[in-house]
């Protein structure tokens, strides 16, 4: 993957100037920085970056000139990026489970928030962190849906089992606090209602007044056609509900927000390789590479078919089924994905809406995965 230091008006542009063979995803970090003072503006407690979501040091010096001062990471080498990038940033630590090695390193760079969703890794951080002035952010989950996947399959303490944790790292002498997340793409706002009442009643029943309440991500960007996501309403909601919740004891407020960042920052331009008898579209990039995420939350239906002149095809859509270049058979979109019905072989299929999870996620199986980025200062077209 590389970046070119040309600037560009427009993806439109870069296809008609570049004619790419080789999958390219085009950046604007205009659009980056506007989402960024949008949550900064409108939540109503620190916004912190999920650096998993797209790790480019590009996008990270971006969030830095918009303002951002707090970045979750997930592994020493996250953490060690940040540290350069933006060295007085705060660094939540928030995978719940650590190698003995990245607690030592993670300690040693000066990381003062944790989470935790076990006793055994609660144990560890007991042992190995100092207490004085680090937080510990218990990590709980519910069976509540609304998102695009459940991220509780892999993490989360039951509430039950949160309130123990809770009540022994406040009696270890940390910081305590609670985070969940309420599941990638997350559209229901309810779902952050349900989570902070429960949060509420965990932080009663083990006797701990919590210092912060992390919210998570879950913050969905716009992948379908219509209106964007209503970012300013769950914001809202959070705020109300947290005082509704809380009363008085009102923690403090934390999110991390991954995709609802980053993810409208990104176009992503691939290639009609071949249309097999007139059906069955192959693209120059599928699974293996920037459209690995795709399987799994479902097709983004924001796309458009563009010529190598740079005209947009017009004529109505109709459902394809839609395969990457690899030689292997799983390498499909899912399901079949509606384009229109003049589009050639060498057209470009532009896929909008891709900055989360695409270029952090892309392989060179099969030989194939070369991804370039270019940097443009606008998306629209």
């Amino acid at each position: 993957m590389g970046l070119s230091k040309t600037i560009w008006a427009n993806p439109v542009e870069v296809i008609r100037t570049k004619q790419p063979d080789h999958p390219v995803l085009v950046f604007a970090p205009t659009v980056l920085q506007a989402t960024a003072r949008r949550f900064l503006r409108g939540f109503p407690g620190l916004v912190t970056y999920a650096v998993k979501s797209n790790p480019d040091e590009m996008v990270i010096e971006n969030l830095v000139a918009a303002g951002l001062r707090g970045f979750d990471v997930a592994s020493p080498a996250e953490i060690e990026m940040i540290r350069r990038i933006a060295p007085n940033a705060a660094l939540h630590y928030h995978n719940p489970v650590r190698g003995r090695d990245e607690i030592a390193f993670a300690v040693a760079k000066g990381v003062k928030t944790w989470s935790v969703d076990s006793i055994s890794e609660l144990d560890k951080l007991i042992e190995m962190v100092p207490a004085a002035g680090c937080e510990i952010s218990v990590r709980f989950k519910l069976p509540v849906a609304g998102a695009a996947y459940n991220f509780g399959a892999k993490f989360g303490a039951t509430a039950e089992l949160a309130a123990v944790l809770l009540s022994r790292a406040a009696a270890a002498g940390f910081i305590p606090s609670l985070t969940f997340h309420p599941g990638t793409q997350c559209t229901d706002p309810m779902a952050w209602d349900a989570y902070i009442r429960t949060a509420a009643e965990i932080a009663r029943n083990a006797g701990v007044e919590i210092a912060r309440l992390n919210v998570g991500g879950g913050f969905p960007n716009h992948r379908s056609v219509g209106p964007a996501p209503a970012l300013e309403e769950i914001f809202a909601l959070i705020d109300r509900v947290t005082g509704e919740a809380f009363g008085a004891a009102r923690p403090a407020l934390v999110c991390e927000p991954g995709r609802g960042l980053v993810g409208d920052a990104f176009v992503h331009v691939t290639r009609i390789k071949a249309l097999r008898d007139g059906e069955h579209v192959f693209l120059n990039d599928g699974v293996y590479g920037g459209l690995a995420e795709l399987p799994l939350i479902g097709n983004i239906d924001r796309i458009a078919a563009i010529s190598p002149e740079g005209v947009i095809r017009s004529q109505e859509a109709r459902p394809r089924i839609v395969f990457g270049p690899t030689c292997d058979s799983v390498d499909r979109l899912p399901g079949e994905l509606g384009l229109p019905t003049d589009m050639e072989e060498g057209d470009f299929v532009v896929f909008k809406g891709m900055g989360a999870y695409s270029s952090a996620t892309n392989t060179r199986f099969n030989g194939f995965g070369q991804l370039e980025v270019v940097t443009a200062l606008s998306l629209d077209f």
